[in-house]
């Protein structure tokens, strides 16, 4: 059974799903699509063609799918896509995409989004992913699945964050992080793996494969494009893949500090 109160203003034409929870003062458009189980705080107000999934919980004064921050923005309908059992909480800003990056913002399940969050037109937020209180990610932003995005830490446009990557608060992004690093610093350098992440996800030979594959990436004098091509040939690990196809693929460069020869 639905508990919406009668404060909240639901435009007509809004689909609403079962069991569906709706505090006073908050506002649903017409086009939005509510699923079963979702619970809606205080004063949070959903707009434009917003499809939210099951299960979310979506605390107070959270803006979901107002138009985008992006001055080529027209007036076009345009998309956000949120997946089932995420965490939204206060004062976040979750914006739909537009015309010029395919039209939709997509958000996986399982997220938890901190307070004043902010994601940016175009965003593709996969599964498991933890951003902590006032992180902002800007247009056309990709974070892989179980990543953590640590406090404060804006993310230039079009920046790609690997799968099980960690990053430092206070960072700031502006190149991609390969699948399992840690980077940290302003500007941010990967520093090191994320071993509290990947311990908890994958076996001892796992693990160890992805160590000994960054110690080659990273440690190593040889550019860090030519030891993935190397490590590609002869691995058949898919983690590692995973980290070696990600550098090779690399549009903005991968941040990292240089091994200087000896002198």
């Amino acid at each position: 059974m639905n508990k919406i109160s009668p404060l909240a203003i639901i435009e007509d034409g809004a689909k609403i799903g079962k069991d569906v929870e709706i505090a006073p003062y908050s506002f649903i458009s017409s086009k939005a699509t509510i699923g079963d189980g979702t619970k809606i705080g205080l004063y949070t107000t959903v707009y434009g063609k917003t499809t939210i999934g099951k299960n979310c919980n979506i605390f107070s004064h959270a803006v979901i799918g107002s138009i985008p921050q992006d001055l080529k923005y027209d007036g076009e309908e345009v998309e956000l896509i949120i997946g089932d059992n995420n965490t939204i909480r206060e004062f976040t800003l979750l914006n739909p995409g537009t015309k010029i990056g395919g039209g939709k913002t997509i958000i996986g399940s399982n997220n938890l989004i901190m307070g004043y969050v902010h994601i940016g037109h175009d965003a593709r937020i996969g599964s498991h992913c933890i951003l902590a209180n006032g992180v902002t990610l800007a247009g056309h932003v990709q974070i892989d699945d179980y990543t953590v995005i640590g406090g404060l830490t804006p993310i230039h446009q079009f920046v790609h964050i690997g799968e099980g990557s960690m990053i430092g608060g206070a960072s700031a992004i502006s190149q991609d992080i390969p699948p399992f690093c840690l980077a940290e610093g302003n500007r941010a350098l990967v520093k090191g793996l994320n071993i509290v992440g990947i311990r908890r996800r994958f076996d001892k030979e796992t693990i160890e494969a992805i160590k000994n594959a960054y110690k080659t990436l990273f440690r190593s004098k040889k550019g860090i494009k030519e030891s993935a091509s190397k490590i590609l040939s002869l691995t058949t690990n898919s983690e590692v893949k995973k980290m070696c196809n990600f550098i090779l693929e690399t549009k903005r460069g991968i941040p990292y500090e240089r091994i200087k020869d000896e002198l």
